[in-house]
Protein backbone atom coordinates (compact mmCIF):
# COMPACT_ATOMS: atom_id res chain seq x y z
CA UNK A 1 0.00 0.00 0.00
CA UNK A 2 1.40 3.40 -1.02
CA UNK A 3 1.58 6.32 1.40
CA UNK A 4 -1.36 8.05 -0.28
CA UNK A 5 -3.52 4.93 -0.21
CA UNK A 6 -6.54 4.72 2.07
CA UNK A 7 -8.43 2.00 3.85
CA UNK A 8 -11.64 0.64 2.41
CA UNK A 9 -13.70 2.87 4.69
CA UNK A 10 -12.07 5.99 3.16
CA UNK A 11 -9.74 6.92 6.11
CA UNK A 12 -6.00 7.33 5.76
CA UNK A 13 -3.97 4.32 6.67
CA UNK A 14 -1.88 5.22 9.77
CA UNK A 15 0.66 2.54 8.94
CA UNK A 16 1.28 3.91 5.44
CA UNK A 17 4.96 4.50 4.76
CA UNK A 18 6.11 2.06 7.48
CA UNK A 19 8.07 -1.12 6.91
CA UNK A 20 5.99 -4.14 5.83
CA UNK A 21 5.05 -6.58 8.53
CA UNK A 22 6.07 -10.16 7.98
CA UNK A 23 3.48 -12.90 8.52
CA UNK A 24 3.56 -14.36 12.03
CA UNK A 25 5.49 -11.37 13.48
CA UNK A 26 3.53 -9.03 15.79
CA UNK A 27 3.27 -5.48 14.52
CA UNK A 28 5.38 -2.83 16.31
CA UNK A 29 3.66 -0.21 18.40
CA UNK A 30 3.58 3.08 16.44
CA UNK A 31 4.22 5.05 19.65
CA UNK A 32 7.43 3.14 20.37
CA UNK A 33 8.66 3.52 16.76
CA UNK A 34 8.09 7.30 16.79
CA UNK A 35 11.03 9.46 15.70
CA UNK A 36 10.26 12.17 18.26
CA UNK A 37 7.40 13.81 20.09
CA UNK A 38 5.89 17.11 19.06
CA UNK A 39 3.62 18.77 21.63
CA UNK A 40 3.21 15.38 23.31
CA UNK A 41 2.15 13.58 20.11
CA UNK A 42 4.38 10.89 18.50
CA UNK A 43 6.07 11.93 15.25
CA UNK A 44 6.14 8.90 12.92
CA UNK A 45 7.82 10.48 9.88
CA UNK A 46 9.90 13.55 9.13
CA UNK A 47 7.95 16.51 7.74
CA UNK A 48 8.57 17.24 4.09
CA UNK A 49 8.85 21.01 4.66
CA UNK A 50 11.48 20.79 7.47
CA UNK A 51 14.16 23.50 7.04
CA UNK A 52 17.52 23.09 8.76
CA UNK A 53 19.78 26.19 8.52
CA UNK A 54 23.38 25.52 7.45
CA UNK A 55 24.87 26.95 10.67
CA UNK A 56 22.83 24.56 12.81
CA UNK A 57 25.04 21.59 11.96
CA UNK A 58 28.35 23.40 12.55
CA UNK A 59 30.81 21.42 14.70
CA UNK A 60 33.85 22.94 16.35
CA UNK A 61 36.36 20.26 17.23
CA UNK A 62 38.69 22.62 19.11
CA UNK A 63 37.74 25.71 21.09
CA UNK A 64 40.48 28.18 22.03
CA UNK A 65 40.37 30.99 24.53
CA UNK A 66 42.54 33.33 22.50
CA UNK A 67 45.51 33.61 20.14
CA UNK A 68 48.03 32.46 22.76
CA UNK A 69 45.91 29.40 23.49
CA UNK A 70 45.81 28.47 19.80
CA UNK A 71 49.54 29.05 19.36
CA UNK A 72 50.37 26.98 22.43
CA UNK A 73 48.12 24.19 21.13
CA UNK A 74 49.93 24.10 17.77
CA UNK A 75 53.34 23.95 19.46
CA UNK A 76 52.43 21.25 21.98
CA UNK A 77 50.52 19.15 19.44
CA UNK A 78 53.60 18.73 17.24
CA UNK A 79 56.06 18.50 20.17
CA UNK A 80 57.97 21.60 19.15
CA UNK A 81 60.51 23.06 21.55
CA UNK A 82 58.90 26.20 22.90
CA UNK A 83 62.35 27.79 23.30
CA UNK A 84 63.16 27.14 19.61
CA UNK A 85 59.89 27.60 17.71
CA UNK A 86 59.97 26.82 13.94
CA UNK A 87 58.22 30.02 12.89
CA UNK A 88 57.59 28.96 9.28
CA UNK A 89 55.53 25.87 10.15
CA UNK A 90 53.72 27.44 13.10
CA UNK A 91 52.85 30.59 11.17
CA UNK A 92 51.47 28.56 8.25
CA UNK A 93 49.25 26.43 10.50
CA UNK A 94 48.12 29.48 12.44
CA UNK A 95 47.08 31.34 9.27
CA UNK A 96 45.08 28.32 8.08
CA UNK A 97 43.04 28.36 11.29
CA UNK A 98 42.54 32.13 11.01
CA UNK A 99 41.24 31.74 7.45
CA UNK A 100 38.66 29.21 8.71
CA UNK A 101 37.29 31.42 11.48
CA UNK A 102 37.22 34.49 9.20
CA UNK A 103 34.56 32.78 7.12
CA UNK A 104 32.23 32.37 10.09
CA UNK A 105 33.05 35.04 12.66
CA UNK A 106 34.86 38.15 11.49
CA UNK A 107 34.79 39.81 14.91
CA UNK A 108 36.48 36.81 16.50
CA UNK A 109 39.07 36.69 13.73
CA UNK A 110 40.16 40.29 14.42
CA UNK A 111 41.74 39.24 17.71
CA UNK A 112 43.64 36.43 16.02
CA UNK A 113 44.81 38.64 13.14
CA UNK A 114 46.89 40.74 15.53
CA UNK A 115 48.85 37.67 16.60
CA UNK A 116 49.14 36.61 12.95
CA UNK A 117 50.76 39.95 12.13
CA UNK A 118 53.20 39.46 15.02
CA UNK A 119 54.13 35.96 13.77
CA UNK A 120 54.71 37.27 10.24
CA UNK A 121 56.91 40.06 11.61
CA UNK A 122 59.00 37.60 13.64
CA UNK A 123 59.32 35.31 10.63
CA UNK A 124 60.45 38.23 8.45
CA UNK A 125 63.05 39.36 11.00
CA UNK A 126 64.46 35.85 11.16
CA UNK A 127 64.82 35.77 7.36
CA UNK A 128 66.97 38.92 7.32
CA UNK A 129 70.70 38.24 6.88
CA UNK A 130 72.78 38.54 10.03
CA UNK A 131 75.65 41.03 10.26
CA UNK A 132 79.10 39.51 10.20
CA UNK A 133 80.76 42.32 12.16
CA UNK A 134 82.27 40.67 15.25
CA UNK A 135 82.39 43.97 17.11
CA UNK A 136 78.64 44.28 17.08
CA UNK A 137 76.96 42.24 19.76
CA UNK A 138 74.55 39.60 18.58
CA UNK A 139 70.99 40.91 18.49
CA UNK A 140 68.31 39.38 20.66
CA UNK A 141 66.22 36.52 19.31
CA UNK A 142 63.02 38.04 17.83
CA UNK A 143 61.10 35.08 19.30
CA UNK A 144 62.12 35.90 22.89
CA UNK A 145 59.13 38.11 23.69
CA UNK A 146 56.70 35.58 22.18
CA UNK A 147 58.30 32.71 24.13
CA UNK A 148 58.03 34.68 27.36
CA UNK A 149 54.33 35.35 26.78
CA UNK A 150 53.66 31.70 25.92
CA UNK A 151 55.44 30.43 29.06
CA UNK A 152 53.54 32.87 31.27
CA UNK A 153 50.23 31.91 29.66
CA UNK A 154 50.95 28.18 30.03
CA UNK A 155 51.81 28.64 33.69
CA UNK A 156 48.60 30.57 34.35
CA UNK A 157 46.56 28.01 32.42
CA UNK A 158 47.99 25.12 34.46
CA UNK A 159 47.28 27.00 37.67
CA UNK A 160 43.68 27.55 36.52
CA UNK A 161 43.32 23.82 35.86
CA UNK A 162 44.60 23.03 39.35
CA UNK A 163 42.18 25.53 40.85
CA UNK A 164 39.38 23.89 38.88
CA UNK A 165 40.06 20.60 40.67
CA UNK A 166 39.30 22.19 44.04
CA UNK A 167 35.78 21.21 45.16
CA UNK A 168 33.33 24.05 44.69
CA UNK A 169 29.96 24.68 46.23
CA UNK A 170 26.97 23.89 43.98
CA UNK A 171 29.30 22.17 41.50
CA UNK A 172 30.91 19.29 43.40
CA UNK A 173 28.89 19.35 46.60
CA UNK A 174 25.77 20.95 47.99
CA UNK A 175 25.22 22.59 51.32
CA UNK A 176 22.84 20.41 53.37
CA UNK A 177 19.61 21.99 54.43
CA UNK A 178 16.86 20.57 56.61
CA UNK A 179 13.34 21.96 56.67
CA UNK A 180 12.29 23.11 60.12
CA UNK A 181 8.61 23.24 60.88
CA UNK A 182 7.66 26.22 62.98
CA UNK A 183 4.40 26.36 64.81
CA UNK A 184 2.24 29.45 64.94
CA UNK A 185 2.07 29.52 68.74
CA UNK A 186 5.43 30.51 70.31
CA UNK A 187 6.80 28.13 72.92
CA UNK A 188 8.58 30.04 75.69
CA UNK A 189 11.26 28.30 77.76
CA UNK A 190 10.73 27.83 81.48
CA UNK A 191 12.67 30.17 83.77
CA UNK A 192 14.36 28.71 86.83
CA UNK A 193 14.34 30.66 90.14
CA UNK A 194 18.14 30.53 90.30
CA UNK A 195 18.43 31.98 86.79
CA UNK A 196 16.08 34.81 87.78
CA UNK A 197 18.14 35.48 90.90
CA UNK A 198 21.38 35.64 88.93
CA UNK A 199 19.79 38.01 86.41
CA UNK A 200 18.59 40.28 89.26
CA UNK A 201 22.05 40.32 90.90
CA UNK A 202 23.58 41.23 87.56
CA UNK A 203 21.19 44.16 87.21
CA UNK A 204 22.09 45.37 90.72
CA UNK A 205 25.80 45.10 90.00
CA UNK A 206 25.46 47.16 86.83
CA UNK A 207 23.33 49.72 88.66
CA UNK A 208 26.08 50.25 91.25
CA UNK A 209 28.63 50.77 88.53
CA UNK A 210 26.56 53.48 86.87
CA UNK A 211 25.44 55.37 90.02
CA UNK A 212 26.08 59.13 90.09
CA UNK A 213 27.58 61.26 92.87
CA UNK A 214 26.15 64.76 93.01
CA UNK A 215 28.41 67.44 94.44
CA UNK A 216 26.73 70.41 96.01
CA UNK A 217 28.23 73.87 96.01
CA UNK A 218 28.84 75.52 99.39
CA UNK A 219 29.38 79.27 99.57
CA UNK A 220 32.41 80.02 101.76
CA UNK A 221 33.71 83.56 102.26
CA UNK A 222 37.31 84.26 103.21
CA UNK A 223 36.34 87.69 104.62
CA UNK A 224 33.82 86.15 107.01
CA UNK A 225 36.45 83.75 108.34
CA UNK A 226 38.92 86.64 108.73
CA UNK A 227 36.39 88.48 110.90
CA UNK A 228 35.75 85.31 112.94
CA UNK A 229 39.50 84.92 113.64
CA UNK A 230 39.80 88.55 114.76
CA UNK A 231 36.84 88.13 117.10
CA UNK A 232 38.38 84.96 118.57
CA UNK A 233 41.69 86.76 119.29
CA UNK A 234 40.13 89.75 121.02
CA UNK A 235 40.52 89.65 124.79
CA UNK A 236 43.20 86.95 124.60
CA UNK A 237 46.91 87.54 124.52
CA UNK A 238 47.87 84.30 122.80
CA UNK A 239 45.69 81.58 121.21
CA UNK A 240 47.11 78.26 120.21
CA UNK A 241 47.02 77.64 116.47
CA UNK A 242 44.92 74.43 116.60
CA UNK A 243 42.27 76.04 118.83
CA UNK A 244 41.27 78.39 116.01
CA UNK A 245 39.99 75.48 113.87
CA UNK A 246 36.80 73.46 114.22
CA UNK A 247 37.55 69.82 113.37
CA UNK A 248 33.86 68.98 112.84
CA UNK A 249 33.32 71.66 110.20
CA UNK A 250 34.74 69.64 107.31
CA UNK A 251 37.75 69.98 105.07
CA UNK A 252 36.46 72.85 102.88
CA UNK A 253 35.71 75.03 105.94
CA UNK A 254 39.12 74.30 107.51
CA UNK A 255 40.90 75.17 104.26
CA UNK A 256 39.08 78.47 103.88
CA UNK A 257 39.73 79.25 107.57
CA UNK A 258 43.46 78.66 107.06
CA UNK A 259 43.50 80.87 103.96
CA UNK A 260 41.79 83.60 105.98
CA UNK A 261 44.51 83.33 108.67
CA UNK A 262 47.21 83.70 106.02
CA UNK A 263 45.49 86.77 104.60
CA UNK A 264 45.42 88.34 108.09
CA UNK A 265 49.12 87.60 108.56
CA UNK A 266 49.82 89.10 105.15
CA UNK A 267 47.99 92.28 106.09
CA UNK A 268 49.91 92.33 109.45
CA UNK A 269 46.69 92.14 111.45
CA UNK A 270 47.85 89.07 113.36
CA UNK A 271 51.18 87.55 114.29
CA UNK A 272 52.05 83.86 114.21
CA UNK A 273 54.80 83.11 116.72
CA UNK A 274 56.75 80.15 118.10
CA UNK A 275 59.06 80.12 121.11
CA UNK A 276 61.47 77.48 119.78
CA UNK A 277 61.65 74.79 117.05
CA UNK A 278 58.99 72.10 117.36
CA UNK A 279 57.22 74.18 120.02
CA UNK A 280 53.48 74.94 119.84
CA UNK A 281 52.45 77.71 117.47
CA UNK A 282 50.49 80.65 118.83
CA UNK A 283 48.50 83.40 117.16
CA UNK A 284 47.88 86.89 118.55
CA UNK A 285 46.73 90.25 117.40
CA UNK A 286 49.43 92.49 116.07
CA UNK A 287 50.36 95.56 118.11
CA UNK A 288 49.57 98.79 116.41
CA UNK A 289 52.44 101.30 116.35
CA UNK A 290 52.25 104.07 118.90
Amino acid sequence: MMPDQATPDGRADPAAGLAPVEPGVPAADPVESAIARLYGEPLLRLPTDLYIPPDALEIFLEAFEGPLDLLLYLIRKQNFNILDIPMAQVTLQYLKYVDQIRKHNLELAAEYLLMAAMLIEIKSRMLLPKRQDALVEEADDPRAELVRRLLDYEQIKQAAVQLGTVPQLDRDFLRPSLPVEQGLAPVWPEVDAHDLQRAWMDVLRRAKLTQHHKIGREELSVREHMSAILRALQGARFVEFSELFDGHAGVPVVVVHFVAMLELAKETLIEITQAEPFAPIYVRLAYSPA
